[in-house]
């Protein structure tokens, strides 16, 4: 069966243009099953895809009745291209009988390149795909052609449909809201993490007991468009481990964390920043009770970088795995929006910055989960409470469990903030900053301000120091700290790599 001719053409508003092929059948299936009682059948879809082909192809597959299981295996050409230029690379997922209309309500499962088949069926699903009833009806397998060869694609889809009665659906077991924590203290987190569930290797118990070891008080589960992570983690979580769901929602202009937000809430990744529907889904997640991030902003792949702007993001991953030249040029553009949020808006209070968040983004061995993690001063281990401290900014970012810091202000008058809080004072009041660090053996600490670098010194060998500075509300609206390794090869003037770093701690005159 060949699907050379493209049918139709959607390009619905709010949705990236998608491909409609023509329809897969399985003539007199439900005859042939009723009087077998079981068996499968297959049927083998073959095409092309030229160079520029949209971002979606819906391969629409006539379900009937009786059928156990659906399975789809798959596989696409990688010719040899120009130095630079991007070959074949075909992403893959599935919608059921209800649609693949935008948000998502007939969804049942994403692979993105990862697999090159899965199955579904009432009881149990291929990882990164959701177990339930298979019911008749059309269902559309999709995919996504993400970068297309100069010569263009050629690509084989087979369906296979394996009949008999239905097994008994499983209600997932989600994590539950809260750990036992220690009250109001400093919680270790990563939030950025992926497994089998999606692109990653580790199964989530190797993740849950990688958290561990590193010293991590919470984690989140974040694979790419799907929540078949959301019920994967049964007797993973505990006392000392709080479990988040989430998703990193992949489009094609850059990559967005749904965080923290309410077991089995899918967000919508079919889309770019030309189109009307991110806004759409920033209030989907907050709606769910979680927080927007966007993932990896300056991160050079195809796809990757950030493109959507910051309004309805409540922090931005300014660290993601060890320390790289994107993580520099994202703390860059981020302490400049930080200098926007300086600006008053018609006389009125200042804007609302946007905190940083450091996270692993860990896949497979040997990157390290908790490399780096955020530090988020919360009321106790729960989801509200953890995710109300990255909103407000109360919280640093390390490389490890091993590295220690306390950034404070005080003012003349006994007046005290920490990170993340804001210290009103008289504009010419002598203000007192102190930074204590541990951990970083020969690291260079970097207090910066609006105007920037305003003080630097060098920790010991033992890698422990406190650093006081003084300034005053009218000379720096805020004060951050870095605490970087020594700079490589001599660095050329250039810092080192970060070993720990805050958010602010604003100075305000009253």
């Amino acid at each position: 069966m060949d699907r050379r001719d493209v049918l139709r053409l959607s390009a619905a508003a709010g949705a990236a243009s998608a491909l409609t092929l023509q329809g897969v059948s399985f003539a007199h299936a439900e005859e042939r099953a009723e009087r077998s009682g079981g068996g499968e059948e297959s049927r083998t879809v073959r095409g092309h895809l030229p160079n520029g082909a949209p971002d979606f192809v819906h391969l629409p597959v006539e379900v009937p009745r009786g059928v156990r299981e659906l399975a789809v295996s798959y596989s696409y050409d990688k010719p040899a291209v120009p130095s630079g230029t991007p070959g074949n690379a075909l992403d893959i997922g599935i919608f059921d009988e209800r649609g693949t209309a935008a948000g998502g309500r007939g969804f049942r499962g994403w692979s993105g390149g990862f697999r090159t088949e899965f199955a579904i069926s009432a009881e149990r699903a291929t990882p990164g795909y959701l177990a339930g009833p298979v019911r008749p009806g059309t269902w559309h397998v999709v995919l996504g052609p993400y970068t297309v060869a100069p010569q263009g694609m050629e690509y084989e889809v087979t369906v296979t449909l394996r009949y008999g009665e239905q097994g008994r659906p499983l209600r997932p077991a989600y994590p539950p809201e809260r750990a036992r924590g220690r009250g109001r203290a400093w919680y270790r987190g990563d939030c950025h993490l992926h497994t089998v569930h999606s692109d990653g290797r580790r199964t989530p118990a190797e993740v849950a007991a990688a958290a561990r070891a590193a010293g991590l008080d919470f984690i989140a589960t974040t694979e790419h468009n799907t929540t078949s992570g959301h019920g994967a983690w049964e007797g993973l979580w505990g006392d000392d481990l709080l479990i988040l769901c989430g998703e990193e929602v992949t489009t094609r202009n850059g990559h967005y964390l749904a965080l923290g937000v309410d077991p089995g809430t899918f967000v919508d990744w079919r889309y770019r920043a030309r189109d009307d529907a991110y806004e759409r889904y920033v209030r989907r997640i907050h709606r769910a009770g979680g927080l927007v991030v966007p993932a990896h902003p300056n991160c050079p792949f195809v796809g990757c970088q950030w493109k959507f702007g910051y309004a309805g993001a409540d922090a931005v991953e300014v660290w993601n795995g060890p320390w790289t030249a994107d993580d520099e040029a994202a703390l860059a553009a981020w302490d400049n929006m930080l200098l926007e949020s300086c600006r008053r808006e018609g006389g009125e209070g200042r804007r609302r910055w946007i905190p940083a968040m450091g996270n692993s983004d860990a896949h497979r061995e040997p990157q390290a989960v908790g490399l780096p993690q955020t530090v988020v001063r919360a009321e106790d281990l729960s989801r509200a409470a953890v995710l109300e401290g990255i909103r407000a900014g109360r919280s640093w970012l390390a490389e490890s469990s091993g590295i220690g810091l306390e950034l404070s202000a005080t003012g003349p008058r006994g007046e005290h903030a920490g990170i993340g809080e804001r210290l009103r004072v008289a504009p010419d009041a002598a203000v007192a900053v102190r930074l204590e660090v541990s951990g970083v053996p020969d690291g260079t600490v970097r207090l910066l301000t609006d105007q920037g670098e305003m003080r630097s010194e060098r920790l010991p060998a033992s890698g422990s120091g406190t650093v006081l500075w003084h300034t005053t509300a009218s000379l720096a609206a805020y004060v951050r700290a870095e605490v970087r390794h020594p700079a490589q090869g001599g660095g050329g003037g250039l810092p080192g790599p970060m070993a720990a770093m805050t958010n602010p701690l604003w100075l305000e005159a009253r």
